[in-house]
Parts: C-alpha cells; sequence; structure tokens
C-alpha cells in the first residue's frame, strides 16, 4: 500500500525529471504554485495529506507521464534496477553523427550505450532513448550530466522540449513554439530569448523529451 510519503516522494521525483522544482512543476499544470508545497503536505491539526486526483491528474498530463510512470516513481530509488529496463544512451555532441539514427529518428547503429529507465514509460515507446548532455551550452536548464529521455513516438504539444535533427544533419535541443503546415518555430532553452524558425522540409525528425535525470 502507498503511504503519503511515498506519493509526495514520487511528486518531487516526477517533478525533478522533468527539470522543475515542485513549485515550477504545479505552476506549469495550471495549479498554485504552493500546492506542493511542504506545508501543504500535512493539515492544520498535523495530520499527513494526500495530493488530490486533479493536482494529479494535471501533472502528468503537462509531462505527458502515464499513472504506471508514476507508481513506477513510487517504487524508486537509487538501488532499485528491478522496475527498471535499459534503453540506448549516447553523448549528445555525437548523436548528429550519421549512422546513430535511422530516417524516423530511431536509434540505430551499434555505437550505443546503455542506461536503466522505468520499464512502464520505456514499454510504451520501444525507440526510447536518452542523451547525456556536455558542456553548459543549455545551462541553466540542461547542464553537464544531466541525461534527456527522449520519445520518438510520443506526441508533441507546444511547450514541449524537443530534439531537432535538421535536414543537415545538426542535432538542436530547444522548446517548440508552434508547428504549423509551413513553418516550426523553435525557442532556445538556454536562457537567451533567442528563436528559430525553420521550414519542415529542413527538419529530418522531431521527437519530445519526456524525461530528465539531473
Amino acid at each position: 500500500m502507498f503511504t503519503h510519503d511515498d506519493m509526495w516522494r514520487a511528486i518531487d521525483r516526477l517533478a525533478a525529471g522533468f527539470g522543475y522544482s515542485p513549485s515550477g512543476l504545479a505552476k506549469k499544470a495550471g495549479l498554485d504554485p504552493t500546492t506542493f508545497n511542504k506545508s501543504k503536505r500535512v493539515s492544520s491539526d498535523g495530520k499527513p495529506r494526500w495530493p488530490s486526483t486533479e493536482s494529479l491528474s494535471k501533472i502528468l498530463a503537462v509531462t505527458g507521464a502515464t499513472m504506471s510512470d508514476f507508481i513506477a516513481l513510487i517504487g524508486m530509488n537509487a538501488d532499485d534496477t528491478a522496475n527498471h529496463a535499459t534503453i540506448p544512451m549516447m553523448n549528445a555532441a555525437l548523436a548528429g553523427k550519421n549512422g546513430h539514427f535511422d530516417s524516423d529518428g530511431h536509434p540505430a547503429g551499434n555505437s550505443w550505450d546503455e542506461y536503466a529507465f522505468p520499464a512502464a514509460a520505456a514499454l510504451r515507446d520501444k525507440y526510447i532513448y536518452a542523451l547525456e548532455i556536455n558542456g553548459d551550452a543549455l545551462a541553466p536548464v540542461y547542464r553537464e550530466g544531466d541525461l534527456l529521455v527522449v520519445s520518438p513516438e510520443a506526441n508533441i504539444r507546444r511547450g514541449d522540449r524537443v530534439v531537432v535533427r535538421t535536414a543537415k544533419g545538426e542535432i538542436i535541443i530547444h522548446e517548440l513554439r508552434r508547428q504549423a503546415a509551413n513553418k516550426i518555430e523553435l525557442k532556445s532553452i538556454d536562457g537567451t530569448a533567442t528563436a528559430r524558425n525553420l521550414m519542415p522540409a529542413d527538419v529530418s525528425w522531431m521527437a519530445r523529451i519526456i524525461w530528465v535525470s539531473q
């Protein structure tokens, strides 16, 4: 049986996995930023409280995680691999080289390392993979050593952080601002307001970042 602490710990892990603080995830989901504060986890008389089903539904929707993913987070700890699957992993700086992806953006070739990721999420997309960040070009959002878990099969929505491979072979990591029939608008996530507009013909594939290990 799950405890109150289990549920709140899973929310904290979900937030951290997507690069948010608990208050940042609440705000992203359209909730009051204090929804997941420590003070909200106990009632006025000191009894533990459960997170509401509405708040859980909203944070799962905004991250794209499923309830199975959330339950897997409840059981995770630093030494727990029983609920994990092995997925391909590569340094992001090397990913743009030929032979590492097929034409659909699925991992290809034998140059990939391995990374353990919650099995429930990995089973939803058999092509899921991880990219390791090197350097601080994407700081403060992503820093050296962070692992971005990418799902080629996940639906992409406005505001999602994505990995894009251009027709020239360049790999870029941006936020999707807008996708139309004649233009794809991307926003930098390196702390600047720089935008990049691409024609659909200039993009080989685009995949959503669904998880971040920091």
